[in-house]
């Protein structure tokens, strides 16, 4: 309890809308990571579930009587991402908003990894460090192609160029008088954007790499197929509403757009995230000859997006939003 009484208030923030094509199971090993901290979710001023109708309603109500910290909060269905989000800030009373996801797994001292560095009253957003899981060959592959980036590495607070809205930490009053766009024509990547906006008005986002988490693979075909067509459709919106703003995109890693860079470059990120992973665990080095097609059809499908999307700017995300509510 004492080293409770020496973080800031919090409240978390999940949303069931990113489990509309994921494994439900994804949620409960969630709430399971979160039950599993250090500093108990039991201590937030409110856990908050913010409910778009992807999830049964049998379940939710079975997670609430296990874990009695979570209050869940019922959204229209058609509540977006970025919305429940948001909606969740607008509704929490903690000093400090914790973004957490439905699908992603959190080490056992995260959440006060994440809050520690808010001593510092002049630090306003902290990121953590996610990466992707998956055993044998497709999650070598998608280690190495899927958006999120291998653990740096690093152990100390440090400024960086991006952040994860599975992972990351803001003070409520300038959240919510820094807004992350809700009505943008993109699936994900509205953080790029977002960040763009924050470095031009001269803000810092810090890392505390010792905040991490793993983040689940796309799930089944559909999800591989259409997943990777969206971070094309993505790319290519956010580079032009950054561009609409008078700033170049500089999102680092694999948010950056894929005509963007020129060869070299992409083949030193390419080779930097290769290293990095084989120092992570070495084990994938066994399954990398099998990943390699993985690993092209991802990278194609991504530039079919891109391309596709420059042609016909709403198709895929129309598309894809029919095939859901199908």
């Amino acid at each position: 309890m004492e080293v409770v009484n020496q973080l800031p208030t919090f409240s978390i923030i999940l949303e069931t809308e990113n489990l509309a094509n994921a494994d439900l199971d994804g949620l409960v090993n969630s709430l399971a990571s979160l039950m599993n901290q250090e500093v108990s979710p039991a201590t937030a001023n409110e856990v908050l579930l913010i409910d778009s109708g992807d999830a049964p309603l049998e379940l939710l109500q079975q997670l609430c009587d296990r874990y009695p910290w979570i209050k869940l909060y019922p959204a229209p269905p058609a509540t977006g991402y970025y919305k429940a989000k948001m909606l969740g800030a607008s509704l929490a009373t903690g000093e400090i908003i914790v973004y957490a996801d439905s699908d992603c797994v959190y080490e056992a001292h995260w959440l006060r990894t994440i809050l520690t560095p808010f001593h510092n009253p002049t630090i306003h957003i902290v990121a953590g460090e996610t990466t992707t899981r998956g055993r044998g060959p497709y999650g070598t592959a998608m280690a190495l192609a899927y958006i999120f980036p291998q653990y740096s590495g690093k152990t100390e607070l440090t400024p960086t160029a991006q952040y994860f809205l599975n992972n990351v930490a803001f003070r409520r009053e300038f959240l919510l008088q820094n807004p992350i766009p809700a009505e943008l024509p993109l699936y994900r990547g509205n953080c790029v954007v977002h960040v763009e906006t924050l470095k031009r008005a001269g803000h810092i986002i810090w890392l505390n790499p010792n905040a991490r988490a793993t983040h689940a693979p796309p799930d089944g075909l559909a999800h591989f197929f259409w997943r990777f067509l969206l971070i094309g459709h993505d790319y290519f919106w956010q580079q032009e509403l950054i561009k609409a703003e008078g700033s170049e995109p500089k999102a680092a890693g694999c948010d950056r757009d894929p005509t963007a860079t020129g060869l070299g470059e992409k083949l030193k990120i390419g080779r930097d995230r290769i290293q990095r992973l084989f120092l992570n665990n070495p084990w994938h080095i066994l399954y990398f000859p099998v990943a390699v097609p993985i690993i092209l059809t991802a990278v194609l499908l991504i530039y079919v997006g891109y391309w596709l999307t420059r042609c016909k700017p709403d198709y895929l995300l129309k598309t894809y939003d029919r095939m859901l509510d199908a």
